[in-house]
């Protein structure tokens, strides 16, 4: 399914998106050295084992961007002008290697652009929760999203 237009969300509006995704050593790793983030909790076993986690936590930049993209087939792709903002960003459990995590989206509102009229502002709730329905980061985001026609 392809992303919608404005004209077609309405608030209270809600997907499951079907993508689950299992992060790995990898992800976490690259995501890491690629956004210079030397965190010994991200790339260290060791030290990570001698954490409060006891074990390599995930870097909460890549769980933040990876509900994201999970959400993106069935909220804005094709449909998009420009991510405008993220609100209220939280990651309330952590992220572990081999956790699988699935993505939510909720329109909480809808707002006519001022400077474009060929598009209107949607505001969603996405949710990411891993393999034990544990919500494990959540934000508001806002896009400019095209109007039909």
């Amino acid at each position: 399914m392809s992303g919608r237009f404005f004209d077609d969300w309405v608030i209270g509006d809600r997907i499951e998106h079907p993508i689950r995704r299992t992060v790995t050593e990898t992800d976490n790793l690259l995501f890491s050295t690629m956004t210079h983030n030397p965190q010994p909790l991200h790339i260290d076993a060791e030290a990570a084992k001698a954490s409060e986690f006891g074990q390599i936590l995930v870097n909460g930049t890549f769980t933040f961007s990876l509900m994201v993209g999970l959400s993106v087939g069935e909220t804005t792709l094709g449909t998009l002008v420009a991510n405008l903002g993220y609100d209220e960003l939280v990651m309330p459990a952590p992220v572990f290697l081999g956790d699988t995590l699935r993505a939510t989206s909720e329109v909480t509102g809808l707002r006519e652009s001022k400077s474009r009229p060929g598009a209107g502002l949607v505001t969603f709730r996405h949710e990411a929760l891993n393999q034990r329905d544990e919500v494990v980061c959540r934000c508001l985001r806002t896009a400019l999203v095209k109007k039909r026609g």
